[in-house]
């Protein structure tokens, strides 16, 4: 016995779940299945086919009292004393006779109006009359109107009355309605002379309507046929005529009242039919696989083992949480302690499932949170003491000094206009350094800067070089860090311009390429050799121990602070040819107006 318990002691609780639950749902199922094919093999069909019975007999009795009021309204008609008289003059447009076809018409006129299930009314007689329910009608030509099968079957009929199958009319010029025609014969008042045919055509959309009500489950429908098998209506009617759909009208056509099923290729159908004194089939269709069942037989066995189930269900659910959540409720506890600020705890679960797993990956997670927490400290204080350094090193004390004594130079010597412009530059150059305190500020921004720093550095050096700035117009209000221009210009002054014979020239762009901004200082100074190249691409990953080269490398470490490892500074120089410095950042769009202007 020990050993069987053993046995079931899985280490997993996945595994203990889906065992339990499995055994649970298939004992469940397998019960309700079998008492539920049991219940619903006869009666299911017996109630739905009842049901499919008494639709199908009101929907007879409804077309058939629909058409008896149309034969009822044809008869009315014929019997109208008007229309006997008009039918007797020979000549049909004399005064007389057109005072009676208005009258006529008049008449029509009310019927229609008074049914909206009506959509013509006419009367061709014999005698070349016509007369409808409408006033000026154009009508096809007569002899086209006699041709038609509604005029010829009621000729020969004798009085009786015709219904035609579902047709498109057409005996208005330009209108082809979808109706369904009754015809009846008048016969001559006088032995010998003239006689007609009254025509009744019914809107089509009736009949539509009414079959469509019907609900034969959940894919049943109804159609209708006439006494020759053509359909009247089908609500898949184009389906059957392009061959997409088929339905056995041969035995439907043989077959009396009755219900019975056919074998079908896809699923098998049954067939209700009802036939009307007149004629006309109809078709109701339902789905073997549609069938509703016996459901309260069903329900009250479901719930009878569905409660012994749950009983079941329940006193394992019970001893499974008690098992469970146990080491659940134990890691929760700790959680709140860390939801608190406490990073110094661990969660201790013995075993080696899911819960286990999840406690020890917790201490792992606890730990490298307290570990990054530090970092991102230990980085924010880099980050500042970066950003500090990198304001005090582009205003050096000599910098200002050496600005102040060419103020004073200059203006001893009378070059008033120079001193205005150096004042000027001077002073723009110190309120973006200090102003507002914004780190990332649009590139306008930061060109307007170097281009104050260079228009004093140019005064100063005597016109020893020249300098130019072209940067793309659409990257003038995506975001830089602000004053990362400068030290890559200072040294290409100091470094590039300052030991040549001849003046030099400094040239700024700005391009934006795949989401990355490119910035450019390129001189034709004095260049590197490779040694030196190497050893300034050194400085500016790892600072200087001299401090030398303190600005490449602050704002090479800047850069890579805010956006990351991917970004910074390029080298390229050739002795004697000059050189190019390549400042790359991601492109940061400009901060939206918050103003509302």
């Amino acid at each position: 016995m020990r050993s069987l318990y053993n046995a079931f002691q899985f280490k997993s609780i996945h595994t203990k779940f889906a065992l339990a639950f499995s055994c649970l749902i298939l004992c469940t199922t397998a019960i309700l299945s079998y008492s539920a094919y049991r219940l619903s093999t006869v009666a299911v069909t017996d109630a739905s086919l009842t049901y499919t019975n008494q639709l199908m007999e009101q929907v007879n009795k409804n077309i058939q009292t629909y058409i008896g009021n149309m034969e009822s309204i044809s008869t009315l008609s014929l019997s109208n004393t008007d229309l006997k008289q008009y039918l007797s003059w020979k000549n049909p447009q004399e005064a007389e006779a057109q005072q009676l076809e208005h009258q006529i018409s008049s008449y029509f006129s009310t019927i229609v109006a008074s049914r909206n299930d009506i959509a013509s009314i006419m009367f061709i007689g014999s005698n070349g009359a016509v007369v409808s329910d409408r006033v000026s009608p154009e009508f096809k030509p007569y002899a086209e109107l006699i041709s038609q099968e509604w005029y010829t079957q009621a000729s020969r009929s004798k009085g009786d009355i015709v219904i035609s199958s579902s047709h498109v009319q057409h005996v208005y010029q330009d209108e082809y309605k979808w109706v369904v025609s009754i015809s009846k014969q008048m016969p001559s008042p006088q032995s010998g002379g003239a006689s007609g045919v009254l025509l009744v055509d019914l809107n089509f959309n009736l009949i539509n309507d009414l079959c469509n009500q019907i609900q034969l489950g959940q894919r049943g429908y109804v159609f209708i046929l006439d006494q020759s098998g053509d359909l009247i209506y089908h609500p898949q009617q184009q389906l059957l005529y392009s061959g997409l759909k088929s339905e056995d009208i041969r035995a439907l056509m043989q077959s009396q009242d009755s219900t019975f099923e056919t074998v079908a290729t896809d699923e098998n159908k049954i067939y209700t039919v009802r036939t009307t004194s007149f004629g006309w089939k109809m078709i109701g269709v339902t789905y073997a696989g549609d069938l509703s069942g016996n459901k309260k037989e069903m329900q009250l066995t479901s719930a009878m083992w569905g409660g012994i189930a749950l009983i079941i269900a329940l006193a394992i659910s019970i001893w499974l949480s008690i098992t469970l959540t146990k080491p659940i409720k134990q890691l929760e506890v700790h959680m709140k302690q860390v939801e608190k600020g406490n990073f110094d705890i661990r969660v201790d679960v013995e075993g080696a499932n899911e819960i286990s797993k999840l406690s020890r990956t917790f201490n792992l997670m606890i730990s490298k949170i307290k570990e990054l927490m530090s970092q991102t400290v230990l980085d924010q204080e880099v980050k500042r003491i970066s950003e500090l350094k990198a304001l005090q090193a582009q205003i050096q004390p000599h910098f200002l000094y050496n600005t102040l004594d060419s103020i004073i130079w200059m203006a001893e010597m009378g070059k008033v206009d120079d001193v205005v412009t150096m004042t000027s530059a001077l002073s723009k150059l110190l309120r973006s350094s200090i102003s507002k305190g914004e780190e990332l500020v649009p590139i306008r921004v930061e060109l307007a800067h170097i281009e104050n720093y260079l228009t004093i550095q140019n005064i100063r050096y005597r016109n020893k070089f020249t300098y130019d700035i072209e940067v793309e117009s659409d990257l003038l209000e995506d975001r830089s860090l602000k004053i990362v221009l400068q030290p890559l210009v200072e040294n290409a002054i100091y470094h590039g311009m300052k030991h040549l014979a001849e003046s030099g020239h400094i040239r700024i762009t700005g391009r934006k390429r795949d989401g990355v901004i490119e910035l450019k200082v390129m001189d034709n100074g004095v260049g590197m050799s490779e040694e030196q190249l190497k050893a300034v691409r050194q400085k500016t990953t790892h600072q200087s121990q001299s401090g030398k080269g303190f600005g490449l490398h602050n704002v090479n470490h800047r850069i890579q602070l805010y956006f990351g490892e991917l970004y910074g500074l390029q080298f390229e120089s050739e002795l004697e040819e000059g050189t190019t410095v390549t400042l790359t950042f991601p492109v940061m769009p400009p901060v939206p107006d918050q103003s509302g202007g």
